[in-house]
């Protein structure tokens, strides 16, 4: 038999094993994320040279530059270099937080991009929001009522949505709601200074795009949240809660529901990231001044350097937003941690 004195001592190892476990997972994680942001740097670099087209050609066309002047411009883009010393050099800048000049605007692209980030930022965060509300509460809704009218209706009515292109929604809304509420920008410019008119005209100008984004992004964590609710509906431990006399309502938010939740909570995170480059087609229609529009006129005006810029950031924040999911979900599902 074993002795009080000897229990703690051999519930040790235990205890340094997950911590043990938990670090390399967390390790493993952060190393896979970084490998692929590595590897998104060096194919963002190679694919924008091996793109038929000469940026420098594109960027003075309908121009009198002579011949001098367009060899200084590709000295000061560094494109004169062979190509190793060019990769060496944008790697080098990228250490620094250096994403090079935009051909187009001639500004730093990183500069550019934090200039961006905020609208899209604010878009994509609101819209999130809204979807992942509206849609667990009606997936929750549809799954535990399965087959009724409101599932039916709930979920035809946001696979239909989830389907149309999203342009074609926006524009359709923009024929609609134009006249109620504005189509382009972000803020009037006769807009007063204060803060209050001003936030009331940035939430005026966000009402369409964030409707178009909303209309096409909940129909997924509607999916989801009625797919994980089916299969738990049948568990033991519901049985076992309905049996001890617990309400309906309460079986499906205290038991069902906490656990039909872990698959949305991945879907979340990843779509975070992916919703951030979505945004292209919503910012461009209604020409809100975010990273979308910002990747659409460098994709118009062929500007290499922008591309590279914006291409890191948008993968960044897919392996980012990836790399959260997969933590949290360790933390908030024990047989993650068991594995």
């Amino acid at each position: 038999m074993t002795s009080p004195a000897t229990a703690p001592a051999l519930a040790e190892p235990s205890t340094s094993a997950r911590r043990s476990g938990g670090a390399r997972y967390v390790l493993g994680k952060v190393g896979g994320a970084v490998v692929s942001l590595f590897v998104v740097m060096v194919l963002g670099f190679f694919l924008f040279r091996v793109l038929p087209g000469d940026p420098i050609r594109l960027l003075t066309r309908n121009t009198s530059l002579g011949a001098a002047q367009v060899a200084e411009l590709r000295h000061r883009y560094g494109l004169d270099l062979p190509l190793p010393a060019q990769f060496l050099d944008y790697m080098s800048k990228l250490l620094h937080g250096d994403m090079g000049d935009s051909l187009k605007f001639q500004q730093p692209v990183a500069d550019l991009i934090l200039q961006r980030l905020w609208p899209t930022v604010l878009l994509v965060g609101v819209a999130t929001l809204l979807s992942i509300l509206l849609g667990l509460w009606q997936g929750t809704r549809a799954g535990w009522r399965r087959g009724s009218g409101f599932d039916r209706f709930s979920t035809g009515f946001a696979l239909t949505l989830w389907s149309a292109p999203t342009f074609w929604l926006g524009m359709i809304l923009l024929a609609l709601g134009g006249s109620l509420f504005p189509t382009q920008g972000i803020l009037d410019p006769d807009t007063p200074a204060s803060f209050l008119p001003q936030v009331a005209d940035v939430l005026h100008h966000l009402v369409l795009p964030c409707l178009t984004l909303v209309a096409v992004l909940y129909a997924q964590y509607l999916l989801v949240m009625r797919s994980s609710l089916l299969e738990e509906m049948n568990a033991d431990y519901l049985t076992t809660a309905r049996a001890k006399g617990l309400r309906d309502d309460l079986v499906r938010s205290r038991h069902a529901v906490p656990n039909a939740l872990l698959p949305t909570v991945t879907l979340i995170f990843i779509q975070l990231g992916f919703v951030v480059g979505g945004a292209v087609t919503v910012e461009t229609v209604y020409s809100w001044p975010g990273l979308g529009l910002l990747l659409y006129q460098a994709i118009t005006d062929h500007d290499g350097p922008l591309l590279q810029g914006l291409l890191l950031v948008l993968a960044g924040a897919v392996l980012v937003m990836n790399l959260i999911g997969d933590l949290l979900l360790r933390v908030i599902d024990p047989r993650v941690r068991a594995a």
